[in-house]
């Protein structure tokens, strides 16, 4: 099939290069000249792994293409994907600006009849919005379809190719019979492409992550309770899961989710129910819940140092948000940096991937290392923030050698207590007794 996809950030430029890869011809469409210019030199500005030989790959066989000019792409295309980005208002609303230019655009340089898709995360009830932005543009006839992506930063690749299952949100089976001829090379397995309206297949999306983040709150507020009563989060997350109506997936306590995904869906989805008049307490709790918990480790290190933060050196092991990313939105590690530095403490901060975009997203406050070692050499503390698998089995004899103090705060529960403690390390996680 020949498809456009408008909008080249995170799940625009992985839905091309995934749909590219199984032989349909992608011309990925974005207005920064710059960033067209780097991926047509292959260079992918964002770190996700598997993603640049993908990229590679379709672009030396011809299947994928870069361009600034959307009239080119949508002419050449019969399906069209929007996915531009839709970032928070303050108010928690997605601003739809820059998506409803682009819908503009698209249908401005319509030849004949597209299928367009909203890949981007959207209000509920934003096909029929899109709709109504395209039809004083175009004379020819279009349908909107909802297509809700679920991809998790750092596996995303994998997701797309393998996913768990395709939501596709229309009212015409025609329009979902060619939505899912198109998904049907990643579905092979049998995993299921469910066909529902699209106010459904909007709202989908909203819901499951709003769920899997009021787990994680869910969890971190269990752990909190057993730092009080003694209690094990780790013993009490493996008889969970093993109780088939919970499951064990997202029972991890920590130091708060972050993301693009999780805060601002749950933001969006409060919004819609404040308009609508209906109290969602339950998400409103879970949100609440995690600003407290990013700086639950911070409270740890101040109880250690008996509130005697000025001039301490502590080091972060992990800046992004989470492990195989270098995405700095709404990671923990900035609000710990802050608590940090507000109280006096000197931050060293090391992260295998996230260097320059934490820079950006933190500026100059803090040293940059060069490695995890050179983060520890003379610090005060050791905190673990990101759970990279090289932060996994380090060496605890150099890490001891190197602090001032030999304590460890595990934000991610990695390490055995039993152990660092055997070894002549203080030890605190996240609800270990």
């Amino acid at each position: 099939m020949k498809i456009a996809v408008v909008g080249t950030g995170y799940v625009g430029l992985v839905a091309g290069a995934c749909f590219a890869d199984t032989g349909n011809s992608v011309i990925c469409v974005d207005s920064d000249p710059k960033k067209i210019d780097a991926l047509k030199r292959g260079e992918i500005p964002i770190y996700e792994p598997g993603l640049d030989t993908l990229v590679e790959r379709a672009s030396a066989e011809g299947r994928i293409q870069f361009t600034t000019h959307t009239a080119d792409a949508v002419r050449a295309s019969e399906i069209i994907f929007m996915a531009v980005g839709t970032p928070p208002l303050p108010t928690g609303e997605p601003d739809l600006r820059y998506l409803k230019q682009a819908t503009e655009e698209v249908a401005q340089a319509m030849t004949g009849y597209r299928l367009i898709v909203n890949k981007s995360t959207v209000p509920i009830g934003s096909h029929r919005v899109v709709a109504d932005w395209m039809s004083p543009h175009t004379k020819h006839s279009f349908d909107v379809v909802s297509n809700p992506e679920f991809l998790k930063e750092g596996t995303a690749v994998d997701d797309f190719l393998k996913p768990d299952r395709v939501i596709i949100g229309t009212e015409k089976e025609e329009v979902y019979q060619k939505m899912a001829e198109l998904y049907a090379p990643f579905v092979r397995q049998g995993n299921p492409v469910i066909w529902m309206d699209p106010v459904s297949a909007e709202m989908t999306k909203y819901a499951c992550n709003s769920f899997l983040a009021t787990r994680i709150s869910f969890m971190n507020e269990m752990a909190a309770l057993c730092d009080k009563v003694g209690g094990n989060i780790e013993a009490i997350r493996r008889g969970m899961g093993s109780d088939v109506r919970i499951g064990k997936h997202f029972l991890y306590a920590g130091v708060g989710y972050g993301g693009s995904c999780f805060p601002k869906d749950i933001q969006a989805l409060l919004a819609t129910g404040r308009r609508e008049e209906i109290p969602l307490g339950v998400v409103a709790a879970a949100e609440t819940a995690n600003e407290r918990q990013k700086k639950y480790m911070v409270e740890k290190i101040r109880g250690y140092f008996k509130g005697m933060l000025q001039g301490k050196v502590i080091a972060l092991w992990g800046l992004a948000f989470k492990p195989n990313t270098d995405d700095m939105r709404e990671a923990p590690a900035a609000v710990i940096i802050d608590e940090l530095l507000r109280a006096g403490a000197i931050v060293r901060g090391f992260d295998p991937v996230a260097k320059e975009t934490a820079r950006v997203a933190i500026g100059d406050r803090i040293t940059y290392c060069e490695s995890a070692y050179d983060a520890i050499e003379g610090a005060d503390a050791l905190v673990l923030v990101t759970e990279w698998n090289e932060f996994r089995h380090p060496d605890f004899d150099r890490i001891k050698a190197s602090l001032r103090h030999p304590v460890i705060f595990d934000g991610r529960n990695i390490y055995s207590p039993e152990e660092l403690r055997r070894r002549g390390f203080s030890y605190f996680g996240v609800g270990r007794g």
